[in-house]
């Protein structure tokens, strides 16, 4: 969804290094001699979620034996019991987090600036995360900022290490998940690091202003305005309640330790509807509103379409969940930030997951978008690799559905039956909500899935 800018060779070869090292340890499945050919499903953070089972309705019992990765860090008690106090119906922890993380740096970097503007934000961002007196809690750390000292945070997602020169995690932390009785089984979760603390930035930022004047002393531009663009509707919903759980929590502690300025931190509601067009339109309604970091988009593809409507503005934009790597090239002016890991280790993840159940042929199908696409080209230049040619991996992409259309807007049929008739003994699906059309659709084909 669901990276970084500069050189990272070194890095992203020594995180591949650790992922084949981890696989290595583990145990090797073969297949099964079956007298009817069984398909093993395997998934990513787009479907890896508690809520995807109901997407398949009668027959969520489908996804039982399907496995995963996303981005994740373990979570303490403390911190799940406080997203759940935000919203007590919460069912998962996804990007939580990285939302949380989002906004709290936000409102560091904002009081560390001794202002509002965007620019100024912008050039404290990665200095938040390295460098300074650490950190991890709103008041602890907005009251070194308030005194003018540089501070490094440290949060939920944030753990290991900070940004990067790029804006970026330069580190990351990846679980492998497992569908049992139509949930994910918290006791089969594994966690796998990536990435390397010496990728973060030592550059220094501007010197931080200490907070001048008192409550309603507006000259610093007060109060920070945030504006949410997270997938409230369409394909990326199941994923929203974690997100907008993490995005009000951070809201909810940085106020309740003063806020920012001397003044309460706004938060501006805003849908990005999976969609481009439903994305600009919140990003319009934000800038007319004079917000001034906008925390999304969920989706990779839509942070795409609207980058050059917020640079253009002169705004930030911060996402807690896009992985999409060819991010890691746009030309953002230096107001594209994200608490989220790119693709490229997740790739790795990936691949090592499905390598240890042993199939001798993979099926791997993605939404037709840079988020599936890329996802898709990484654990394809991974499975080769591991020795896996052209004839062994065979690669599908479907066009996601239009607006508003939901998984009923893709006719996975055709795809079905190309999947069942190539005869894999893998299948991974890298998508949103609508990828359960696909699993249905792989039923419908008499495709005998694994559980």
């Amino acid at each position: 969804m669901l990276v970084t800018r500069g050189p990272r060779a070194a890095i992203l070869a020594a995180g591949a290094a650790f992922l084949l090292v981890t696989s290595a340890c583990g145990t090797t499945d073969k297949p099964e001699d079956t007298a009817t050919q069984q398909v093993r499903l395997y998934g990513t953070d787009g479907n890896m979620l508690n809520s995807f089972a109901g997407e398949l309705k009668e027959r969520a019992d489908l996804v039982d034996g399907m496995k995963g990765t996303t981005p994740l860090t373990p979570l303490t008690d403390d911190f799940k019991d406080r997203l759940l106090a935000v919203d007590p119906k919460l069912a998962d922890f996804l990007y939580a987090a990285e939302a949380y993380d989002a906004v709290m740096i936000s409102a560091l970097a904002a009081q560390l600036a001794g202002s509002t503007d965007p620019a100024d934000i912008a050039k404290q961002i990665v200095g938040v995360t390295n460098n300074g007196q650490r950190c991890s809690d709103a008041e602890t750390c907005l009251t070194l900022a308030r005194d003018g000292q540089d501070v490094e945070y440290r949060g939920p997602s944030l753990t290991r290490a900070g940004f990067t020169d790029e804006g970026e995690p330069a580190t990351a932390s990846y679980a492998t998940l497992h569908f049992d009785a139509q949930k994910i089984n918290d006791a089969k979760t594994e966690f796998v690091g990536a990435g390397f603390e010496t990728a973060a930035s030592t550059k220094a930022p501007p010197k931080p202003k200490k907070q001048r004047g008192g409550k309603n002393d507006r000259s610093d531009g007060s109060p920070l305005i945030l504006g949410g663009l997270l997938p409230k509707t369409g394909d990326l919903a199941l994923a929203n309640p974690p997100l907008a759980a993490g995005a009000a929590l951070a809201v909810r502690e940085i106020n309740a330790a003063g806020g920012v300025l001397g003044e309460p931190m706004v938060w501006i509601d805003g849908d990005d509807g999976t969609s481009p067009t439903v994305a600009k339109a919140t990003v319009a309604s934000h800038i007319r509103n004079k917000v001034q970091v906008i925390i999304g988009a969920g989706g990779s593809g839509i942070s795409s379409s609207v980058l050059p409507d917020v640079v253009a503005a002169g705004r930030i934009l911060f996402s807690p969940s896009n992985t999409d790597s060819g991010l890691t090239q746009a030309d953002d002016k230096g107001l594209y930030f994200r608490t989220a890991p790119p693709d490229s280790l997740q790739g790795r993840a990936l691949a090592d997951v499905i390598l240890r159940d042993g199939p001798h042929k993979i099926v791997v199908v993605a939404r037709k978008d840079s988020y599936g696409e890329g996802l898709q080209e990484t654990v394809r230049v991974e499975l080769e690799r591991a020795g896996f040619g052209s004839d062994r991996v065979k690669l599908l992409t479907y066009e996601p559905p239009a607006d508003g259309e939901g998984a009923d807007g893709v006719d996975f049929v055709g795809t079905a039956k190309e999947i069942k008739s190539y005869a894999p003994e893998a299948v991974l699906v890298i998508g949103f909500a609508e990828s359960a059309g696909l699993i249905r659709a792989l039923d419908d084909a008499d495709v005998a899935i694994r559980h």
